[in-house]
């Protein structure tokens, strides 16, 4: 365990991809040797350590500089429950310093260039660069400390490189009109029934396409899962495919688990040929969920909310991260998961907002069995503005067994059934199927009621058969 960082490493330190010249070499060494036993450096050459109330964010099994993730359990972490989540441990430490405003700043990817590399120079050379007596002189006129003036002039443009511009901000989307059909009946002002569809595990697309035309007349659009729990099944880019050719509006997903930043912004660009418009950015299930043999467990390369920002820049700007021109800029309705029930509130809503600036223009949850449970969350999205700038979907379920429904309360991450609702499924007997539905419909008709709420996305776990009765029960 290192002295400031309440948690030991993940894995050892990087190493540089190259060899460094003799002075970064001895650099490297030295601020190895220092912040190692400090804070369980892992020299990604990207250092946070300031905006992360100097807790090592790389001790997050995923590495998520954007965090938390949505597997957070009481405070620790669900690739390894032994360790507590760095992201709670950082928000703790920043609200006792009150420092928490500093967690809104979208942070960039690591440059693996720099990986094993220093970051001590970085900061001697912007001190040069602006100038020892120029740093003072401009604290003094303007009146603010050293520590803001060394921020200004010297640590952002460090951790927030040319081409990534993170900052804190809301970004409206610069687009005329909506860019699917889901945005347009979002903007209807009509509550929005969605739904997903779980990818076959094979590659026959009969019971695919029966599904999707079952479903297609009662929903605005249709979600496919990439990869839930780091199960292989058919790409949510094929179904996404299948759905678009037959009429459907498909909400693509895109886990970052399975990704990384060249091939998001490939898929986007590909997602728009095949008329597909709606992408849902995710972090991913861990491999650890996962069968064996387990897929590298280390770190992504591109958490959810990076990925929202790069997707918005490549619509509203028209570039790659690499800088390079989009003649043709793709249409997209960026689309995030929320947790509402899953950690402290006050976190949650830093990450929502997060998202929200970084480019979510829907929110949609985990599962919810009590619609009352969300009143707290609802009224803190409300205090910060956030329904005038983003759809909030909630999401829902039919339980087709009451071993599934046992399940999702002990082993699921924020998703908590009522004992009340237990209590009546399990008193159901031959009637178990009617008495879920009538749950879900008396779940979705409290919804419609609460402020800040648009819609609903209806999750039926391979029950996809009862979505058409639930939505006209549901509507009646």
């Amino acid at each position: 365990m290192a002295l400031f960082t309440p948690l030991r490493r993940w894995q050892p330190a990087f190493r540089p991809f190259g060899r460094l010249p003799v002075g970064g070499r001895l650099l490297a060494f030295v601020e190895r040797a220092v912040k190692g036993p400090l804070f369980g450096c892992r020299m990604c050459g990207n250092c946070l350590l300031q905006e992360t109330a100097f807790i090592c964010h790389m001790a997050c099994p995923k590495g998520i500089r954007n965090g938390p993730c949505g597997g957070v359990t009481n405070g620790y972490c669900y690739v390894d429950p032994t360790r507590k989540c760095a992201w709670h441990l950082i928000y703790e430490r920043s609200e006792r310093m009150h420092r928490e405003k500093k967690l809104l700043e979208v942070l960039p990817p690591v440059d693996w260039d720099r990986a094993g590399g220093e970051t001590w120079g970085d900061v001697i050379r912007k001190v040069r660069e602006a100038g020892p007596g120029n740093i003072i002189l401009h604290s003094r006129r303007k009146g603010m400390t050293m520590g803001a003036v060394m921020e200004e002039k010297v640590f952002r443009p460090i951790r927030q490189p040319e081409w990534w511009q993170g900052d804190a901000e809301y970004h409206p989307p610069a687009v005329d009109g909506p860019q699917s059909e889901l945005e347009k009946e979002l903007h209807s002002g009509r509550f929005v029934f969605t739904t997903e569809v779980m990818p076959p595990l094979s590659a026959a697309t009969d019971r695919l396409t029966e599904k999707i035309n079952l479903l297609k007349p009662y929903v605005a659009a249709i979600n496919f899962t990439d990869g839930s729990s780091a199960v292989p099944k058919m790409s949510s880019a094929a179904c996404s495919t299948i759905a678009a050719s037959l009429g459907a509006d498909p909400v693509m997903q895109i886990s970052a688990r399975d990704n990384n930043r060249n091939s998001l912004q490939s898929q986007a660009i590909g997602a728009n040929a095949i008329g597909v418009h709606n992408i849902l950015c995710l972090s991913g299930d861990s491999p650890r969920v996962g069968p064996k043999p387990r897929s590298n467990m280390n770190i992504i390369d591109v958490d959810s909310v990076q990925m929202l920002w790069i997707l918005r820049r490549m619509r509203d700007e028209g570039i790659y991260l690499d800088g390079r021109e989009i003649r043709n800029r793709p249409r997209l309705f960026l689309g995030a998961a929320a947790a509402p029930l899953i950690q402290k509130p006050e976190l949650q809503l830093i990450r929502d907002i997060k998202k929200v600036n970084a480019g979510a223009q829907f929110l949609q949850t985990n599962l919810v069995f009590d619609p009352d449970s969300l009143d707290p969350w609802l009224e803190r999205l409300r205090s910060v503005g956030l329904p005038d700038r983003v759809f909030v979907l909630i999401g829902v379920s039919p339980l087709k067994s009451l071993r599934l429904a046992r399940y999702l309360n002990d082993h699921i991450p924020g998703v908590t059934i009522p004992d009340r609702i237990m209590k009546r499924l399990a008193d159901a007997g031959n009637g178990f199927a009617e008495e879920s539905i009538r749950i879900t419909v008396e779940n979705i008709r409290r919804l419609r009621d609460k402020g800040g709420v648009h819609g609903v996305h209806i999750m039926p776990l391979g029950w996809e058969s009862v979505v058409p009765q639930i939505i006209e029960q549901a509507l009646s």
